[in-house]
């Protein structure tokens, strides 16, 4: 079994639960400075990029070495390290997060600035890939929740304030993860027909543990059924019992089999 990337998972499950997090207080603004970009390299045809996003806590580092050993010689993964600020579910301890976080919930307070930055930083990550190549997104907890916003993003043609995204999707994965911004997403993708057309056409994959204690198992299910209403015509939702906050060989086995029966990888 494979331990958690999370690497502050203890420390995240004791703040939620003890911390007074439902205030929705923002902690002061300052310059965004991302980590080190970790990137494997296609050990065959390079058919498809894939930037792979890490949990709270974590870094780029560790999922690079994990998916360089999965049988997807076609795929280039791009491993990015989140910038390190105060995060309000952990009472302002500082550790990498791509965007602050107080509450899961749909009502909850989101911070659509640190999303946007972060979901900007990913697009250009892939803006520069040849043409002829598919392009995703995929992660783990607070990784995967950018990966389902960056889709959001792509569904509607535009950022959370309104400057035009510019990236071409092709799959999203969440790992253990959930859905930012789910109070309004219908609405906002069916404000276009292009909207519509483009969330029908974006095939997510979700994976969540019955027993996640970090991000409870009910939360991935919810996200899922709301993309699934505004319109994601194609959204997996893969559950595994007994399993927490951390991945395992079979379910990266059958994101293996899902992404190269959409990548071809």
């Amino acid at each position: 079994m494979w331990v958690s990337l999370h690497c502050i998972t203890t420390f995240f499950k004791m703040s939620y639960t003890n911390a007074s997090i439902g205030s929705g207080s923002r902690t002061a603004r300052r310059t965004v400075e991302f980590g080190r970009t970790y990137v494997v390299r296609p050990k065959g045809k390079h058919q498809a990029t894939v930037v792979w996003l890490h949990g709270l806590g974590d870094n780029g580092s560790s999922w690079s070495q994990l998916l360089d050993n999965l049988p997807l010689p076609n795929i280039k993964w791009i491993c990015p390290t989140a910038p390190t600020r105060p995060v309000t579910v952990l009472g302002g301890f500082p550790c990498t997060a791509w965007f602050d976080e107080g509450e899961l919930s749909e009502e909850g307070p989101n911070d659509v600035k640190g999303l946007d930055a972060s979901v900007a930083h990913i697009a250009n990550l892939l803006s520069t890939e040849p043409s002829d190549v598919k392009l995703g997104i995929g992660g783990f907890s607070m990784g995967a929740a950018c990966a389902l916003y960056s889709a959001t993003c792509f569904a509607q043609g535009r950022y959370g304030n309104g400057i035009p995204y510019p990236v071409n999707l092709k799959v999203v994965v969440g790992l253990s993860g959930w859905l930012p911004g789910a109070r309004n997403l219908r609405n906002m993708v069916e404000v276009s027909q292009d909207g519509v057309r483009r969330a029908a056409s974006l095939p997510i994959l979700l994976c969540h543990g019955l027993c996640d204690e970090v991000v409870p198992y009910k939360i991935g299910e919810r996200s899922s059924q709301i993309l699934s209403s505004a319109g994601f015509r194609y959204v997996a939702f893969r559950t595994y019992e007994g399993i927490g906050h951390y991945t395992i060989p079979k379910e990266m086995e059958e994101v293996c089999q899902w992404l190269n029966a959409r990548l071809g990888a």
